[in-house]
């Protein structure tokens, strides 16, 4: 019964969707109040509508309800609750519902915060979020339906994909969502401006907490990915460059570039055109994104379908809304005059450069990610684009980044004097350029690859904190906590990249790798630590069988920590995972892998020492920090200041 009245709930969704993507479109054109008034209740009922759908697909995994196909592929009875709950998301159908329900979040946000907007503007953004929405419903009814029921239901399911049974992998795809298919809403900000034809300042404080907070949702979200990668996969890596990784890096570079431009809008009334591009692109490339992982043009560990139908659904949706919006944006771009004018050197050009940076090099990782499927159609050769290339062709762009950031920020608006913020920045410079050739000394044999990360996350670090310390004036540290939130958000997020820099500088040009066969008893030392394979064992878990090893670590003759690795197998699933252990320290990780017993006695060990290896995923929740400052600072919040309309606005042609 709760199945029935979730797969209605969402068929309602679906209608209502059609309503609102309708009538307040038609109102604000015809200027009629009580149509447009429609899309606030239309926007409030989606919502709770696909809210109770996604809580009975939810409550049919909890209790283990075989009739449902759904279930039945993705769950078993011995499963963990937790991982009951998340295999509603851990599969296409569910994690497609997931996609609906937040898109219609953001819709309904947009109609409880809105009551600032202008009634024609904000009738329009609601029914372009509506449209996203029915072309996703039509998806998931058509080609997706999580309640399917079957005929004669099993005893018991298949299970869920064990390296999907992790915490990290549990919360990994709802900030990822949050983030992604929140920029839908600044895509409808945008389509909304450009059919309205009014981009001006008030626009550009409307738009900035939406891409903000999506933002923020998909710095956490990837940095999850990234650490689930590292302690999960067995290999100690934080990133491969794989196909489905680079498809919520792209929209995040695009964010954050969306981000810095509107703060332009607002502040100048320049870069209207861009900013609205910006838009367009960063939901664009999350569409792409939705395609790359559904539709099995490009092969990922982290894939949900390899269907060809829906692929081909969802590249229709791709073209519809990317290209229709493109189409929309040609014909208006002359109704979009920039209004402020500003000099060569200035915090306005500092932030051309900054999104010139981010948004080349998306390109460079989008160039990187398809080249294999156009070389396979176009020259019929199979090629495989890999972290090399990504490595050399995607770094000098963040290393420039890098560099102009913190001067940058320092600028003055208009006009800026770079003698003088130089001279600020100096001791900040001093330091930075002091810590790396500090390492340079200490390394040796070494590539430069470790001074450089230290010196860009020092002078981020460093660069952050003077340009906070300058905005206290004379009173000092007296009034460092009066100062403006969105102020702590900048240097807290400019802060945290100069760490994940760090972190990865530290990663890569330091870390230390050991693989051998031990034996039981046996100690053998790796980068200055004595390990030690005491015993391995059989353990039994709710769903899984395992091998687990017993490591004891030492330093200095000390033992510091008892590791447990584990090789596990799922009977179910019939699918090992590698569970590694790592002694988790601020400077370094001792990262232990245990693998399969020898024909001549002894097990395999991998052990691996990773300096500076949290230091990625600190910054990561720095970045993810500095973006909830800045969004609680009450000037930004969502439709602030927004009866500054008219007076500025830009008449449709």
């Amino acid at each position: 019964m709760i199945t029935e009245l979730g797969h209605f709930a969402l068929i309602l969704a679906f209608l209502v969707a059609l309503v609102q993507m309708t009538v307040p479109l038609v109102g604000a054109q015809k200027r009629w109040p009580g149509w447009m008034a429609v899309a606030e209740p239309a926007a409030t009922a989606q919502f709770l509508l696909v809210a109770i759908s996604f809580a009975a697909l939810v409550h049919a995994f909890v209790v283990s309800d075989f009739s449902l196909r759904l279930v039945v592929l993705n769950s078993h009875s011995a499963k963990p609750l937790l991982y009951k709950i998340s295999g509603t998301w851990g599969n296409h159908e569910g994690s497609m519902l997931l996609w609906v329900l937040i898109l219609a979040l953001f819709g309904a946000m947009a109609a409880w915060f809105g009551g600032n907007l202008p009634p024609s503007l904000r009738a329009r953004v609601l029914a372009v979020q509506a449209s996203v929405a029915v072309a996703f419903y039509a998806f998931i009814l058509w080609t997706s339906n999580p309640f399917i029921r079957l005929a004669t239901p099993p005893f018991d399911g298949q299970d869920l994909n064990p390296l999907l049974q992790d915490p990290g992998l549990a919360f990994h795809p709802p900030f990822l969502y949050l983030g992604y298919v929140g920029l839908s809403i600044c895509f409808s900000f945008a389509v909304a401006a450009l059919i309205e034809g009014r981009v001006d300042a008030a626009w550009g404080r409307w738009v900035r907490p939406w891409t903000l907070a999506s933002w923020a949702f998909l710095t956490i979200g990837i940095g999850l990915g990234s650490w689930w990668a590292y302690y999960e996969l067995g290999w100690g890596g934080f990133w491969f460059w794989d196909p489905v990784e680079n498809a919520s890096f792209m929209p995040w570079l695009f964010a954050a570039a969306l981000l810095h431009s509107a703060i332009v809008v607002e502040k100048r009334e320049a870069l209207k055109s861009w900013t609205i591009l910006l838009a367009i692109l960063a939901f664009g490339f999350s569409l792409i994104g939705t395609f790359i992982v559904r539709s099995g043009v490009l092969t990922s560990v982290h894939a949900f379908a390899n269907d060809p139908e829906r692929g081909v659904f969802i590249l229709g949706i791709l073209v519809l809304f990317t290209g229709g919006a493109l189409t929309l944006y040609a014909a208006r771009a002359n109704a979009m005059q920039a209004k402020g004018v500003f000099g060569l050197v200035s915090r306005e050009s500092a932030l051309v450069l900054n999104n010139i940076l981010l948004a080349v090099s998306s390109l460079v990782v989008f160039v990187g990610t398809i080249w294999p499927l156009v070389a396979e159609m176009v020259l019929g050769r199979k090629l495989s684009v890999g972290p090399p290339f990504f490595n050399m062709a995607f770094t000098p762009f963040m290393l420039v980044l890098g560099l102009i950031l913190p001067l940058g920020a320092m600028l003055a608006w208009k006009r800026g004097r770079i003698g003088r913020t130089a001279r600020t920045l100096v001791p900040a410079f001093v330091l930075a350029l002091a810590l790396a050739a500090l390492v340079w000394a200490m390394q040796t044999g070494r590539s430069a690859m470790g001074p450089v990360g230290v010196f860009l996350g020092a002078w981020l670090v460093a660069g952050a904190a003077t340009d906070l310390w300058t905005r206290t004036g004379r009173s000092g540290a007296s009034r460092l906590l009066r100062l403006p939130r969105a102020d702590w958000g900048k240097a807290v997020a400019h802060a945290g990249l100069g760490i994940t820099m760090l972190g990865v500088a530290g990663l890569t040009a330091w870390q230390e790798e050991d693989i051998r066969v031990a034996q039981i008893g046996e100690r053998f030392e790796v980068g200055g630590f004595e390990l030690e394979l005491l015993d391995v064992s059989r353990v039994e878990g709710p769903n899984y069988f395992s091998t687990m090893g017993e490591v004891a670590l030492r330093q200095g003759g000390d033992e510091i920590a008892r590791l447990y690795p584990e090789k596990r197998n799922y009977p179910v699933a019939r699918m090992p995972t590698t569970e590694a252990a790592i002694d988790y320290r601020v400077m370094r990780d001792v990262y232990v892998v245990i693998g399969d017993a020898q024909d001549g006695g002894g097990w395999v060990v991998r052990t691996y020492i990773k300096p500076l290896a949290n230091w990625i995923w600190a910054g990561c929740l720095l970045m993810a920090l500095g973006g909830g400052l800045s969004l609680s600072d009450r000037r930004f919040r969502v439709a602030a200041g927004a009866k500054k309309t008219s007076a500025r606005s830009v008449p449709a042609e």
